[in-house]
């Protein structure tokens, strides 16, 4: 019951933030997904209604090296190779969108090493 509870909440605050964050094609919007094994970030362009670049701790760049990070590094991880293949696609800057969560942890690492990697928010 207080699973379902949470995940409502979480819900809500994820419209929230969303009625306010919205990506153009000039300033795309970064969306952060967390599981309770993986973080997945992506670059989405919402006028379009399309993904540009995509990056997880499932990657293989990433998964390889995967068995001797904790779960705050591979986010880093995550963070750095999206900044990368975004780079590599002229996309410099873009808007965060924690999707509902909190900023901290894993998703505070996310966005550390998406600017450490060169994007600005």
């Amino acid at each position: 019951m207080a699973n379902i509870d949470r995940r409502a909440a979480r819900e809500r605050r994820r419209a929230r933030v969303r009625a306010k964050v919205f990506g153009t094609p000039s300033r795309p919007r970064l969306n952060v997904f967390r599981s309770l094994k993986h973080i997945y970030a992506q670059i989405i362009d919402d006028q379009q209604g399309h993904t540009l670049v995509a990056a997880s701790s499932l990657d293989k760049e990433i998964r390889a090296q995967a068995a001797s990070m904790k779960g705050v590094e591979e986010a880093l991880a995550v963070g750095k190779l999206l900044a990368q293949r975004a780079l590599a696609k002229q996309i410099k800057a873009v808007v965060f969108d924690r999707a509902g969560y909190r900023y901290h942890g894993r998703i505070k690492a996310v966005a550390e090493g998406a600017r450490q990697g060169g994007l600005e928010f």
